[in-house]
């Protein structure tokens, strides 16, 4: 038996409206603010990132590389971060992310990084290290930041700064 073309529409509107619905978990509080046309969207062209953590705010200035870029793809973005080491938080991203890897020798108080292709780390203690990462950005003033992530896992919210 032979289709037409029309009598499939409705099965194609079907698969791409539940497509656009798909969401793959890693964002907690979704984007607010934002309408279909992009009206309030953020400026995706700033390397200003604030970065939530419970009541506290820290300002911090993202690279200009292929990653940084991919990362400001996903922004605002909120999410659950794991303790690791006594020296980090940690998310994984459900999908990769374009990296650059180098080992950097020291890791700083402040430093986002990469690590490995999905692996987003945002470091509160300063420390030598043998790892490679992919540097994301710097929080600009980190002081106070230990103190704000505190020992386990937390919550962090990731959005860039509004032009003014």
């Amino acid at each position: 038996m032979k289709r037409s073309p029309i009598s499939l529409l409705p099965l194609l509107v079907l698969l791409i409206g539940s497509m656009a619905c798909h969401t793959d978990g890693e964002i907690i509080s979704p984007a607010t603010g934002v309408d279909n046309n992009g009206n309030n969207s953020p400026d995706t062209t700033g390397n200003r990132l604030r970065i939530r953590v419970g009541s506290t705010t820290f300002q911090a200035t993202l690279l200009n590389n292929p990653t940084a870029k991919a990362f400001k793809a996903r922004l605002p973005l909120t999410v659950l971060m794991s303790e690791l080491n006594g020296n980090e938080k940690l998310y994984n991203f459900p999908q990769n992310l374009p990296t650059n890897s180098a080992n950097p020798g020291t890791i700083q108080t402040g430093d986002l990084m990469l690590y490995g292709s999905t692996t987003l780390v945002l470091f509160y203690k300063s420390f030598s290290t043998n790892y490679s990462y992919t540097k994301l950005g710097q929080i600009d003033h980190p002081s106070g930041l230990a103190a704000a992530v505190g020992s386990g896992n937390i919550t962090v919210t990731f959005e860039l700064e509004q032009s003014s």
